[in-house]
């Protein structure tokens, strides 16, 4: 008996470049940047200026009773308690998902259907809390604290909010956190252990969880929107940060198609590895990314020349996107492979743990759609890029199967490979 297939039958975002599938897909195919001027800190100067904003939401205040949110969602008092602000973007990303997929509430809390979430917890939120234990001497310990604020918050208050019986779990590998999720999720589906499994990534977007990086070197001190984030550029100097929530359901096809939900790709095999190489920084040879996505193109039975358009890890840092650059030349440029490469994180900023799932369902959109995003802000492509495909402008033709690349902290690669949907 054959495994099943695996689709992506249900969406949700959260967005700097959208909060619904409509305006998100207008913004790829017309690289409309999300990103925007802030004061990360009013009455300071500090060097970074710039992030991928969230529209529609405001989520400043200490706790939830201070913070406003698009029209058109409820959520109970009890359950905000115990959220942080990516929180309240996920349970967003999620009815969104809920609402596209015409998931039932019978098939939510059925014991085949699972949540895998990913997100790094709420530094925010944890100061607040720890620094409110100290003050009081212990007297006064918040009694949501722990669980609005640790790496698990999401599945945590998510699976308990909508009863969800399946397998339950977080992934906590940094920037690749939301695509080794997908990719746990698949083997889930393909075994027979869950017929469908949420996968949701989330992440805050305030000082606390994005300036820290600015300690590591890692951030874009450019001040202009419009330039900050541009990945294999020449002057790229650093990542934009950005928050919000992405949400993607995979399911068996069967089980997609007998519920008439939409299906915007077919995700077909995965693959991952490790660097080994540094805690912070890539393999400057990008040997454990080039692994990483040998190993996704065996599990799909897919030969490098099959690849139409690779989604990019790149986050628009000098040695993480020349790692990129070196591990695409040697598993496609190499071997006379030339498919259409960018990173949407030129538009988004980078989400950090979420991005995967957020990028992963961008592609989701190509795939359907049939448009391919192009590599925005590219000026001055760097040396090391040469022989890349990086079409500056989105092309109006769609990819027909497309490669998704993700790398976190310690080396992790994680690597996707999804098709156009052909019954």
């Amino acid at each position: 008996m054959s495994a099943p297939r695996v689709v992506v039958s249900g969406l949700g975002f959260v967005t700097s470049i959208g909060n619904d599938q409509r305006t998100v897909a207008t913004s790829l195919r017309e690289l409309r940047s999300g990103i925007e001027r802030v004061d990360f800190l009013p009455g300071t100067d500090l060097p970074v200026k710039v992030v991928g904003t969230l529209k529609g939401f405001d989520t400043a205040a200490a706790q939830w009773p201070g913070w406003t949110w698009p029209e058109g969602y409820t959520f109970p008092r009890d359950l905000l308690r115990g959220m942080a602000p990516h929180g309240l973007y996920a349970l967003c990303a999620t009815e969104q998902l809920i609402a596209d997929a015409k998931l039932t509430a019978n098939e939510l809390t059925a014991d085949d259907t699972g949540m895998f979430c990913a997100s790094a917890g709420s530094p925010r939120m944890l100061r607040q809390f720890v620094n409110q234990i100290h003050d009081s001497c212990g007297a006064r310990i918040p009694p949501m604290g722990v669980v609005s604020t640790i790496a698990g918050t999401l599945n945590f208050n998510l699976a308990a909010h909508y009863g969800v019986r399946g397998a339950v779990a977080g992934f906590v590998s940094a920037c690749a956190s939301a695509t080794q999720a997908l990719g746990y999720a698949c083997d889930e589906i393909k075994l027979g252990r869950q017929r469908r499994v949420l996968v949701i990534g989330g992440e805050d977007v305030n000082f606390e969880s994005i300036f820290p990086f600015h300690g590591m070197r890692a951030l874009s001190r450019n001040p202009d929107p419009a330039r900050a984030s541009r990945p294999f550029d020449r002057a790229r100097d650093g990542f934009v940060g950005t928050g919000g929530s992405a949400a993607l359901l995979l399911e068996e096809a069967e089980a997609a198609q007998g519920r008439g939900a939409p299906i915007y790709a077919e995700l077909v095999g995965w693959g991952q590895s490790a660097d080994g190489y540094n805690v912070a920084n890539s393999d400057p040879d990008g040997r454990g990314l080039a692994v990483a996505m040998q190993r996704a193109l065996a599990s799909a039975h897919v030969a490098p020349a099959e690849i139409d358009y690779i989604n990019a890890h790149a986050t628009s840092t000098p040695v993480g996107d020349a790692s990129e650059a070196r591990a695409l030349h040697t598993v496609f440029t190499s071997g006379g492979a030339h498919p259409a490469i960018s990173s949407t994180k030129a538009l988004t900023g980078h989400g950090l743990s979420f991005s995967g799932a957020m990028e992963t369902a961008f592609c989701a959109l190509a795939l359907r759609d049939g448009f391919t995003p192009g590599a925005a802000n590219l000026d001055d492509p760097d040396p090391v890029c040469e022989g890349l495909n990086l079409p500056r402008a989105t092309l109006p033709t769609g990819p027909r199967m497309v490669l998704k690349n993700s790398s976190g902290f310690g080396g992790s690669n994680v690597c996707l490979v999804l098709r156009r949907w052909e019954n």
